[in-house]
């Protein structure tokens, strides 16, 4: 609940970090990706320590420091000091999500796994409607820090029920591994930070080529050095399970798919349609009542339909949600674009309890907390590469719409075009439209490629769990 608060809040905020804060387009991506960086490059450490050292107490330490690290983001008086303020929140959500799916796995049998997916699903369904309805009259009433502010509640009431409701859980006591802990956290940040200066320096610069090279590197290291160990932190015969590995590809499609959706959507809403904050937020409210219906029925359905099928089909429906999608301008205003955004839940919830049950099932129960870390750093990475990619192709394809009048400091960004007044006004919100009508096209490639994948790749039975197959091995 309270990091899909955050980042809802957060896209919502985007037009207002803008205008108060005088955060430019690239302070915006780099306020969304320092929280991504800090998050990926962490999360495999933090989820073979909470496996360690129990992953109640790890959800605990990383709420305390993800509410210490918003309230202090309200006090940022520069976009710079809010970045860093994201980047320790990045710590703390590293901590604190292995530990969910973990002990959801670990509470649950087998039989009511699917019950409990759809309830973490619901749940966070209930903070993307809370997050943009709530931060809209935070936006319009007060300062843009108050949304920030909005987290520090939610987690002092998750610690409470962390400590009352959930019994304490670990795998069996191994060694720490800070080798492969130190080469996953170069690796992975590496990568990470490689995606996200792409739109900045372009693929082939060498800040890109760098990073991807030390990525590339210390993660091979970090895959030797987990052969070779006797405690290794991550089990890579994990990957060799075509469950685990082609879920995997699929959640990066499906993340790559949905994770830029609203950073250009919140734009849309608010400086192509007008809408005040509050508005856009409960303009979101469809969608996210379209999630939650097809979540509980696709949990449901899970039972009876196998996942490969279920996968497939909702990125197949996500696929056409962003073909509707591309269609949206502005004279088709609001009723194109909820449609569009209904469809797209209804795939996202056919697709997603199907995806991480699946993945989850595939790892062994004292590795939940690396298996629940691994699934959150397959996200993120789907999510990097989604605002890098369909973050460059928005600014650029929109600064080449613009006619040539505009001047270059007002290309960046429909915020900036729309602060010269209003003879610009209608060829800015032209521009955006067309160049939203391409980054959603990308979107479409990906689904319908992450559809392929769970076709190609998956098997036809799933219902297995990796302890009854391991158990099947040893007789």
């Amino acid at each position: 609940m309270v990091l899909v608060v955050d980042n809802t809040v957060l896209n919502l905020a985007i037009p207002s970090l803008m205008r108060d804060l005088g955060a430019t387009p690239a302070d915006i991506q780099w306020v969304i990706d320092a929280y991504i960086l800090a998050f990926a490059g962490l999360l495999l450490t933090a989820g073979s320590l909470s496996d360690r050292y129990g992953r109640r107490k790890l959800l605990l330490i990383g709420l305390v420091l993800f509410g210490a690290a918003s309230l202090l983001a309200t006090f940022a008086e520069t976009p710079w000091q809010l970045i860093a303020c994201r980047g320790l929140m990045g710590v703390g959500g590293a901590l604190l999500m292995p530990s969910t799916l973990s002990l959801l796995f670990t509470v649950f049998p087998p039989e009511e796994q699917r019950k409990a997916m759809a309830g973490w699903s619901m749940v966070a369904m209930v903070g993307v409607v809370a997050g943009p309805t709530v931060g809209g009259v935070l936006l319009n009433h007060f300062w843009w820090g108050s949304i920030f502010l909005l987290n520090v509640p939610i987690a002092i009431g998750a610690i409470i029920g962390a400590l009352l409701l959930i019994p304490e859980s670990r795998g069996p006591a191994r060694s720490v591994d800070p080798a492969g802990a130190v080469l996953s956290i170069i690796g992975m940040c590496a990568v990470v930070w490689a995606i996200i200066e792409i739109p900045v320096d372009g693929f082939g610069s060498p800040r890109v080529l760098g990073g991807l090279a030390v990525g590339v590197l210390a993660l091979t290291g970090f895959a030797l050095w987990e052969k070779r160990s006797a405690h290794p932190m991550v089990p890579l015969a994990l990957f060799k399970d075509r469950r685990f590995s082609g879920t995997s590809f699929s959640i990066v499609l499906l993340s790559f798919a949905a994770g830029g959706l609203m950073l250009a959507l919140t734009q849309y809403l608010q400086f192509v349609l007008g809408y005040s904050p509050l508005k856009a937020g409960l303009a979101l409210v469809p969608y996210a009542v379209a999630a939650t219906v097809f979540n509980v029925l696709g949990a449901t359905l899970g039972k009876k339909i196998a996942d490969r099928t279920l996968i497939a089909l909702g990125l197949a429906v996500m696929g056409g949600a962003f073909a509707i999608l591309s269609q949206v301008s502005g004279a088709t205003g609001y009723g194109l674009l909820i449609v569009g955004l209904m469809v797209m839940g209804v795939g996202g919830g056919l697709a997603g309890p199907a995806a991480y049950t699946l993945l989850m099932q595939a790892v062994p129960a004292e590795y939940r907390g690396v298996g629940s870390a691994l699934n959150d750093t397959v996200q993120q990475t789907g999510g990097a590469l989604s605002v890098a990619v369909l973050g460059s192709v928005l600014a650029a394809a929109y600064s080449a719409n613009l006619p040539d009048a505009v001047p270059e400091s007002a290309r960046d960004s429909i915020a900036s075009t729309l602060a010269l007044g209003p003879d610009f006004a209608a060829a800015a919100r032209a521009a955006f439209t067309d160049a939203m009508t391409i980054a959603m096209t990308v979107g479409l490639v990906g689904a319908l490629a992450g559809a392929v994948v769970a076709l190609v790749v998956l098997p036809r039975r799933t219902n297995e769990t990796a302890d009854s197959r391991l158990e099947a091995r040893a007789s």
